[in-house]
């Protein structure tokens, strides 16, 4: 690349968003076209994603969540499945869910296992599901994940106690909106937002890390064990909320961020999302970078979301998963 395509691309990537910016992956498209004539995402086993708080799998039968990630994993060979659990529920009840898929995924495809990973309270449902059967689990991997609760939860359960009324027309605000969800999206799950608040709290996640301990470090910012019952363990987060200023999502996370009390995406913590072998926790992203949101405009000062997926099924196949 030559330094006046380097300079263009910067500047055209500052007013309009760099969805094919790729960081650490110079070589753009060439490199992209060799890794996938190498197999370079071939897992042995499917790669399962499950999306956070609020997600879905595709509204209108096009959009995603984990935003141009699944057709990434697949061109370098990967097979790539995406699943949908209620948007507001506690991780039981979304665990729940997102095991029958599972289930239903090791048996379709022939494998028997997957590799299982979650976005944001995605990694809780997905530890929920190392605890119920590690035997479908090759290997389980979360993404900005409030593994010890999110400074945000505690903060609008505190102003709700106490206060009935503006927490059910919240509750029924948040309900209405995964009803919605539901609609655009062709799916019927339950809602419960209150529950699933109450479990992002830091009182909430410390019974659900009583209950499915599997994977957590025993200090509050150290690794967790590198596997548990054969099943790979690993986690990655980012540190950052204002990454592009076309991103209609980083202002409302910089408000969510003023009441952190350490490092975060704007909605959990650094220390927080630590699971398993922590892969990195200081990427320049906030929590909609992380899954390539909103419509991949994200930092270009970093690498790209889908060259750091693209990097971690490689990882995988590499560890014979």
């Amino acid at each position: 690349m030559t330094c006046r395509s380097f300079v263009a691309r910067v500047l055209l990537c500052g007013f309009f968003g760099c969805a094919a910016a790729t960081g650490d992956d110079p070589n753009g498209a060439e490199d992209a076209l060799r890794r996938a004539a190498s197999g370079y995402t071939a897992t042995r086993y499917p790669i399962v994603l499950a999306h956070g708080m609020g997600g879905f799998t595709q509204l209108f039968g096009v959009y995603e969540y984990f935003y141009g990630i699944p057709a990434e994993l697949r061109a370098g060979g990967a097979t790539v499945y995406t699943t949908s659990v209620s948007a507001f529920a506690s991780s039981e009840a979304r665990g729940e869910e997102l095991l029958a898929q599972v289930e239903y995924i090791a048996a379709a495809s022939g494998t028997g296992k997957v590799n299982l990973i979650g976005h944001s309270q995605g990694g809780l449902d997905v530890r929920y599901v190392l605890a119920a059967r590690p035997d479908l689990l090759a290997s389980v991997t979360t993404v900005g994940s409030p593994h010890q609760g999110a400074d945000l939860a505690d903060w609008l359960i505190d102003r709700f106690d106490g206060n009935g009324f503006a927490e059910e027309v919240a509750a029924t605000l948040a309900n209405a909106l995964g009803v919605l969800l539901d609609l655009l999206t062709g799916t019927e799950n339950p809602e419960d937002a209150i529950a699933g608040l109450e479990q992002l709290g830091s009182a909430g996640a410390a019974a659900f890390n009583e209950r499915y301990p599997a994977g957590l470090p025993l200090s509050r910012c150290g690794d967790g064990p590198a596997s548990v019952g054969g099943v790979a363990l690993y986690s990655w987060t980012g540190t950052s909320v204002l990454t592009n200023f076309l991103d209609v999502s980083d202002g409302p996370l910089a408000l969510a961020a003023l009441v952190a009390t350490e490092d975060t995406d704007g909605l959990v913590g650094r220390c927080s999302a630590h699971f398993g072998k922590v892969i990195r926790d200081d990427y320049r992203m906030n929590h909609g970078d992380e899954v390539n949101q909103v419509a991949g405009l994200v930092s270009i000062f970093e690498t790209n979301p889908k060259t750091i997926f693209r990097a971690h099924a490689n990882r995988l196949k590499n560890a014979g998963l």
